[in-house]
This record gives structure tokens, sequence and C-alpha cells, in this order.
């Protein structure tokens, strides 16, 4: 089965996401700068979320770059991911409205960590598959990166219930880490 359709799909869905959390943002009434400052919560949580939103899009770009063909399980796991990325939206501006409490930093960490679940089980799908999916699988290897971010997202969740701005922290390590583009994909591609 082709991939064309499902990576047009993904690319529409993520952008619809990019654009809930922006119409999400009101504009002050105030013309001042002292404005910003009371909504410093709101623009940091959506930076956050745009942050991991443009990660995952990069590195679904990149993934599906690496595959040759799908199956049904393939767009049910997709479907999966863009599930749990599509309420990035909501829990960002329950974070940023409440002003960084934390229960929403808490669940937010919930929605980060199973945006990272849905998206290991589409590539370890997509690896696992016999044919053309061998350069991919030798390019994510152990998927290091993967499993400590899991861990990470794991520890930002306790960490959040306790004191809010470590399980932020938390979330800001784990887009740091991979905010460096992962080029394993690109140079097993380019040998290919």
């Amino acid at each position: 089965m082709g991939k064309g359709r499902l990576e047009a799909f993904s690319d529409g869905v993520i952008a619809i996401i990019i654009t809930i959390m922006v119409l999400g943002l009101e504009a002050p009434h105030e013309g001042t700068l002292a404005v910003l400052e009371r909504m410093a919560p709101v623009l940091l949580g959506y930076v956050l979320s745009f942050v991991h939103v443009g990660i995952y899009w990069n590195n679904h770009h990149h993934l599906f770059q690496a595959v040759r063909d799908i199956d049904g399980t393939v767009l049910w796991l997709n479907l999966h991911f863009l599930f749990w990325l599509s309420l990035l939206p909501f829990v960002t501006h329950w974070m940023g409205a409440s002003g960084f409490a934390t229960a929403p930093v808490s669940v937010y960490g919930v929605v980060l960590f199973m945006c990272a679940v849905a998206y290991a089980l589409l590539v370890h799908r997509l690896a696992s598959r016999r044919g053309g999916n061998r350069t991919l699988a030798l390019a994510i290897g152990a998927d290091r990166k993967g499993w400590i971010s899991l861990l990470l997202y794991a520890c930002g969740i306790g960490l959040g219930c306790v004191q809010a701005w470590m399980g932020l922290a938390i979330y800001v390590i784990v887009a740091l880490i991979w905010f460096i583009p992962d080029r394993r994909i690109e140079r097993h591609v380019a040998d290919a």
C-alpha cells in the first residue's frame, strides 16, 4: 500500500493542530506590553507545544522518507498518534489558563507521554514490517532516544504533581533532546 495519502493526511492534521493552538491565543484588549507579562503562561505553553508538534512533524516526515510501504495496522497506529497529538491544543490552553497549576501540567505530561508511546508504536511497527522498511529498522536500532524520552515524560508527570515547574523543566529537556534533528534516518536513507 502506498504511503502518500497517509503523509498528506498527517501533514494536514498537524497543520490544523498548530492552527487551533494559535487561535487559542486571545489578543489582549490593552495596548501595553505589561499585558504580555500576565499572558506569559499562555504564551510559554504555546511555544512549548509548538516546539513539540514541530519536532513530531519533522520526525514523522523523516520516518516516512525511510518507509517504502505501509499496511492497515500502520494506518491505525498513525491515527492513534494523531489522536494524542490533537489533544495538545486543549491541554496547552488549560495549562496556560491555569497559570501552570499542578493538575494541568501533569495532564499535559500525560498527553506528551501518550504522544511518545503512540509514535514509538508507529515507528516499531514500520521498522518490523518485512521487505522495504529494512533501512528504517537499521536507522532506528535500539531507539535509546525514544526510551529515554518516555522515561523522562513519566518522571515529568510525577514531578509535575508535586511542583509544576519541575514537570515543565522535564518537558523542556525532552524537547531539547529532540530539537537537534535525529540524523539516523537521513544517514541510512542516503546510504541505501
